[in-house]
C-alpha cells in the first residue's frame, strides 16, 4: 500500500487534499460559521460556498506556507468526506450483517430492527477514530513538497460559486 501512496498520481492528489483542508480551516478560523465544500484530484481542488476570492486566495497561499512550516494539524478536517465513506461503509455493513438470514416477511425484519440499529450505531461508533486514521495516513499527505499555487478560477452558476484552485508540483 506504500508505494501506491507514494505515485506520482496519489501523492499529488493526497497532497492537494492536505491543502484543500488548510485552507478550509483556515477560511473558517477568519470566518467561523462558514459553510465550503471541498473536493481534491491530482490537478488542484474544488471549493463551493458563498467565500470571497481574495479570501480564498489569501488563505490558500497562507495554507500553503504553513504546511511547509511544519503546521501539520491544518491537513486534518473534521468534515472530510473520508469519515463519513468510513462510517457509511462500516454502519452499512454491520446492518447489513445483522439482516442475513431474516425471512422475506416483515415481521422477521421488524424483530431485527433494534439488532440491526446497535450494529449500525456501533459501526458509526467505530468509525470515527478509523476515519481520523484514514484520513492522517492515506488520503492526505501533509507535505507538500513542491506543490505550487498556479491559480484560481471562479465559477458562478445561478448565485452559487465554486472555485477551481489549480496546483502543480
Amino acid at each position: 500500500m506504500t508505494n501506491l501512496l507514494e505515485t506520482k498520481l496519489v501523492s499529488r492528489v493526497r497532497r492537494n487534499h492536505a491543502l484543500e483542508h488548510a485552507t478550509i480551516n483556515i477560511l473558517g478560523s477568519h470566518f467561523p460559521g462558514i459553510q465550503l465544500v471541498g473536493v481534491s484530484d491530482a490537478g488542484g481542488f474544488w471549493i463551493t460556498g458563498a467565500v470571497d476570492l481574495d479570501a480564498l486566495t489569501s488563505a490558500t497561499v497562507e495554507a500553503l506556507t504553513r504546511l511547509r512550516n511544519g503546521e501539520n494539524r491544518l491537513a486534518f478536517h473534521s468534515g472530510c468526506g473520508t469519515g463519513y465513506a468510513v462510517t457509511g461503509v462500516l454502519a452499512g455493513t454491520l446492518a447489513w450483517l445483522g439482516m442475513l438470514g431474516a425471512k422475506k416477511g416483515l415481521r422477521d425484519k421488524l424483530d431485527r430492527l433494534p439488532g440491526v440499529i446497535t450494529l449500525a450505531t456501533l459501526g458509526a461508533v467505530i468509525a470515527q477514530p478509523l476515519g481520523v486514521k484514514l484520513q492522517t495516513r492515506v488520503t492526505t499527505q501533509t507535505d507538500p513538497g513542491k506543490l505550487e499555487l498556479t491559480g484560481i478560477t471562479v465559477y458562478d452558476r445561478g448565485g452559487i460559486k465554486a472555485y477551481r484552485v489549480s496546483t502543480k508540483g
